[in-house]
């Protein structure tokens, strides 16, 4: 599916651009579009696979993971038949769906490329998708999203009275969004266009796939461990509560006061931002949940492995090595598909094709000015963001176009960009149904956005 689809990509960029005068422009975006898939993604990129992916091991090597999958079982059991019930891949595939939910992308990605290694060690036809992989993309590019961060930000920077009234709308559009990339793969897997190849009969499944790694050996909690862990626990609660409730927190910190030393107490918790605490109370705590959920992650595996008796930083530094290896492995992709992105955009083509359906699409009620960000939402991020920032300065932060551009930008996802990265990191080249089942989820998010927005909105 990819291959015809940059391809055209490029030839179109050429045409555009040299009938439009914009030829300069394509050469320029094409240079510009490799250097950053290398320098901008890939390699910053690097020092947070790495740091994630030892938290990994140390999560793993503390069966955190398969305590996780196993809570998980019946829901991913339906959702990933092949994949054997008690694999660490189930385990890794929660957690980054986890990650997603909170809004977590820099997290979730790690996480993800982890779990596509396991489902590439389950797969015995190397380079093609299997239906557990492409499962796996549909549910990251239509990812349920309980706090589209970045919109509300944008809308917060930009004066809204009201940024996070996008979060209602998001979180069912993404529903929407979701149920259709699950129900698309599923029905696309049984199609003979996207049937899978038979095996080779010189690669069986027990030459080609490689083992699911042994449970370590780890000793148990001891009792001194269960009360640190307790302690821990306590302190994590404390502190989402402070977080959460900072007026309550420093009503605390007055009625201590004078029970202590001056310099222990003498100062006031610095309460959330003014936008944030106009939210409701449920959207705050789902904001704080958000922004502790990577300290707890950095604190706990580590405290819990060690309490396993696993040697974290040892265990640590072995699962980062993995890290620069696989952004590595996903710059041949990511220069791929963002130099065509960068050649189309430069040439034009975007709003040559806003220009096209934009009488159509403004005949059957579809607003004309949120096109481009359609468009461009499946392809880039970045430009995802900048376009989105431009409606809200046009139209107003508050305005019924920023509303639904929000809801699109919070309930949709770079589509090939993320197959880009997930599937090169397992040197993916057949990505068979990913795709139509990735962009269906998407053209179900802006449809969804845009009813659910006119019937909270309007």
């Amino acid at each position: 599916m990819l291959n015809p689809i940059w391809l055209w990509l490029v030839l179109l960029s050429v045409f555009i651009g040299g009938f439009s005068g914009n030829l300069n422009a394509v050469t320029g975006g094409a240079a510009e579009s490799a250097k950053d898939a290398v320098m901008g993604i890939a390699l910053p990129l690097a020092g947070w696979f790495a740091l994630w992916l030892g938290m990994m091991r140390l999560a793993e090597l503390a069966g955190l993971v398969g305590v996780l999958a196993r809570a998980l079982r019946p829901v991913m059991r339906w959702l990933f038949p092949d994949v054997p019930a008690d694999h660490p891949a189930l385990g890794t595939m929660a957690l980054n769906m986890a990650a997603n939910m909170l809004g977590l992308g820099n997290a979730a990605t790690p996480l993800g490329l982890k779990a596509m290694k396991y489902l590439e060690q389950l797969n015995p036809r190397p380079g093609i998708a299997s239906n557990a992989m492409c499962t796996f993309l549909a549910m990251n590019t239509a990812s349920i999203q309980l706090i589209p961060a970045t919109a509300i930000g944008i809308l917060a920077i930009n004066g809204s009275k009201n940024p996070a009234a996008i979060v209602a709308s998001a979180l069912l559009a993404t529903l929407c969004a979701f149920t259709a990339g699950i129900t698309s793969v599923k029905l696309l897997e049984k199609l003979p266009r996207y049937q899978l190849p038979p095996v080779e009969p010189s690669a069986t499944a027990a030459e080609t796939v490689e083992a699911a790694p042994a449970e370590p050996e780890r000793m148990p909690l001891t009792s001194d461990g269960k009360y640190l862990l307790a302690l821990y626990g306590i302190g994590m609660l404390l502190l989402y509560f402070v977080l959460a409730f900072p007026d309550q927190a420093n009503a605390v910190l007055a009625a201590l006061r004078p029970l202590a030393p001056k310099e222990w107490l003498n100062f006031t918790y610095a309460p959330l931002p003014e936008s944030l605490a106009r939210l409701k109370l449920w959207t705050r705590l789902l904001s704080v949940a958000g922004m502790m959920a990577l300290p707890f992650a950095f604190t706990f595996f580590p405290l819990y492995a060690w309490l396993r008796g696993v040697k974290v930083y040892e265990e640590f530094v072995e699962g980062a090595k993995e890290g620069f290896q696989v952004a590595t492995r996903i710059i041949p992709f990511l220069v791929a598909i963002l130099v065509a992105v960068g050649m189309f955009r430069k040439a034009g083509g975007i709003a040559l094709v806003s220009k096209v359906l934009g009488p159509a699409l403004g005949w059957i009620g579809f607003p004309v000015d949120l096109l481009p960000l359609v468009l461009v939402r499946p392809l880039s991020g970045g430009a995802t963001t900048g376009v989105f920032t431009e409606i809200v300065k046009t139209f107003g932060p508050d305005s019924m176009n920023s509303l639904m551009a929000g809801t699109i930008f919070g309930s949709t996802e770079t589509t090939f960009y993320v197959i880009a990265v997930y599937f090169g990191s397992v040197s993916i080249r057949r990505t068979r149904h990913a795709v139509p089942a990735g962009l269906m989820a998407d053209l179900v998010g802006v449809i969804a956005s845009i009813v659910i927005c006119r019937l909270m909105f309007a």
